[in-house]
């Protein structure tokens, strides 16, 4: 997701009416209040709570005077409650008790920010361990803010029960369609990767596994096919999404594919589908909707989620033709086993890269 998914929560505010999209929860274990917070100069908001604990969001749009205001609920009593004043466009940052028993961080903006719900996510990266990317946020004149040790993770304790080891074998490319070759040069991003796992699903299933797989294997493909392949990552390592950007734009890409794996609550198992985003140009919106055909076809059962816009700092940036692929939930009764199947990913390898050969055999 975008950059975007492991327990993801987007809540949407209507006039004065606080609407759930989603929850966020991680197996129920005992509830506590909110441990550490930091917010980056990146625009990326760190959390860190005790193993289990049970987290709810909410947005609310700028009206007026009013800036935008995000809001994540705690179970578990703040001692004290504080205000502390922002930086860039970041007005404040509240730490209080809405009700008993309970915390509240609130992060409210400048009038003249702009955010979209539909990109806000919060994703728990490990049973005490969440991140939200204000995707879309300009973090000019932003510093970093926080409190308490984000450090004291319980993290390296939460081993995944899978294991995915990328694929190395040949993958035969007869079938694949025709491009001239020497001709495209296309830029696969392999979302995550390093300490940032991304989304984790079922039985630990880790979305920078998952999706390094697959890139590899799309790479493959289209060079068999004639295609120079640059990749933003070819390992587990962490690359920052403007240097994935900056790769793409240097080497002057005939188009940019950023490949990613979805998720949501566990609790919501019955979540499945494949949905491939564009920012706007009518050229990125082909490419999304080749590849999302694809994937599609070899996801039997799996919901239609559309090809749709999207505001993902890799696909806003950057100057070619770019798609983003979320190729399944992690989460998902259906989508999850198949994406820790090494015969599926490779069925989505070959999906991606038909997708994109067939675009490219429409570029003159």
């Amino acid at each position: 997701m975008a950059s975007a998914p492991s327990r993801p929560l987007i809540l949407l505010v209507v006039g004065a009416l606080q609407i759930p999209l989603f929850f966020a929860a991680l197996p129920a274990r005992a509830a506590s209040a909110l441990a550490a917070w930091a917010l980056g100069s990146d625009g990326v908001l760190q959390l860190r709570t005790s193993r289990g604990a049970r987290l709810e969001a909410f947005f609310q749009p700028a009206d007026g005077a009013q800036g935008a205001k995000v809001w994540i609920d705690f179970p578990g009593e703040l001692s004290r409650s504080r205000s502390l004043r922002g930086s860039g466009p970041v007005r404040a940052i509240r730490l209080g008790k809405p009700t008993p028993g309970s915390t509240r961080l609130v992060i409210e903006f400048k009038p003249s920010i702009s955010l979209n719900p539909n990109q806000l996510k919060l994703i728990g990266t490990s049973p005490d361990r969440w991140k939200l990317n204000f995707e879309g946020l300009p973090t000019r004149g932003l510093r970093p803010i926080g409190e308490g040790d984000l450090t004291a993770s319980t993290l390296s304790r939460w081993a995944p029960g899978i294991r995915i080891t990328p694929t190395r074998t040949p993958i035969n490319a007869s079938g694949l369609p025709n491009v001239p070759r020497g001709r495209f040069r296309v830029v696969i991003d392999p979302g995550h990767g390093g300490p940032d796992p991304g989304a984790i699903g079922i039985r630990g299933l880790r979305e920078t596994d998952v999706v390094l797989d697959v890139s590899l294997q799309v790479a493959q493909l289209l060079e068999a096919r004639g295609v120079q392949v640059i990749m933003t990552r070819t390992a587990d390592v962490d690359v920052d999404l403007p240097p994935r950007v900056a790769i793409a734009n240097r080497v002057g890409a005939t188009a940019f594919v950023s490949i990613h794996a979805n998720a949501i609550s566990m609790s919501r198992p019955q979540v499945n589908g494949i949905e491939t985003f564009y920012f706007s140009d009518s050229r990125s919106a082909r490419l999304a909707s080749h590849i999302q055909q694809q994937v599609l076809n070899v996801s039997p059962g799996s919901p239609n989620r559309g090809v749709r816009r999207g505001r993902f700092f890799v696909i806003r940036r950057t100057t070619m033709p770019s798609a983003l692929v979320e190729t399944g939930f992690l989460t998902g009764r259906l989508d999850a086993p198949r994406l820790a199947s090494a015969v599926h990913r490779r069925k989505l390898a070959l999906a991606i890269a038909t997708g994109i050969l067939n675009y490219l055999q429409g570029v003159r």
